[in-house]
């Protein structure tokens, strides 16, 4: 949507973003986690799709099958992936961003998972491929609550400290989220984080 504002003379544009993400957790507060950016007034989040994570095709039988029949990407990529995307974008002021939580034991396939992923959204979208991106968060959701102990504090009533350096480094940090407290629910506990 464009419009004209008479004291700028300058259109001013509303975006729509669409997120394919991998997880239940990242289905349930990534529109949330973007919410300051919603005030703004000037765009809007909401999942398209919930999918499971992919990882790189490594068997060659598998591969020799898709090129038999002609294909690029997987059934699955198509309709999961391309279709929501390409449905999804039906109009000029839609965006598509599709986002994994790259967990330490895939971190050496981010190359060949991101290279999926961004094979699915070209196939499909042709000359709108552009309009789309791939993103992981490093390492899982999870490790992002460590930079707001207060937070995470408040809603386990634990003493914890905002991690010093860069969260993203934490190893597992759903599992350390459980070691400090065992009974910990990333949905029904990571919305009240979130909140």
């Amino acid at each position: 949507m464009s419009v004209s504002t008479p004291d700028s003379g300058r259109a001013w544009r509303f975006f729509r973003f669409g997120l394919i993400v991998t997880g239940k957790g990242e289905e349930e507060f990534l529109p949330k986690l973007f919410r300051s950016l919603a005030a703004t007034g000037r765009c809007s989040f909401r999942v398209i799709r919930r999918i499971g994570q992919r990882s790189p095709i490594r068997s060659p039988r598998r591969r020799l099958r898709m090129m038999g029949s002609g294909k690029q990407i997987t059934d699955k990529d198509e309709e999961e992936i391309g279709l929501p995307a390409r449905t999804f974008l039906s109009s000029d002021d839609r965006y598509v961003l599709l986002i994994d939580d790259l967990e330490a034991d895939r971190s050496n396939d981010i190359q060949q998972v991101f290279g999926r992923y961004r094979l699915a959204l070209d196939t499909m979208l042709k000359d709108q491929a552009h309009r789309a991106s791939v993103h992981f968060l490093v390492n899982m959701l999870e490790a992002y609550y460590f930079a707001d102990a207060r937070a995470v504090n408040a809603v386990l009533g634990i003493d914890l400290d905002d991690f010093e350096g860069d969260v993203e480094t934490i190893r597992n940090p759903k599992r350390r989220l459980k070691g400090l407290y065992p009974g910990f629910d990333e949905r029904e506990h990571g919305r009240l984080i979130v909140e």
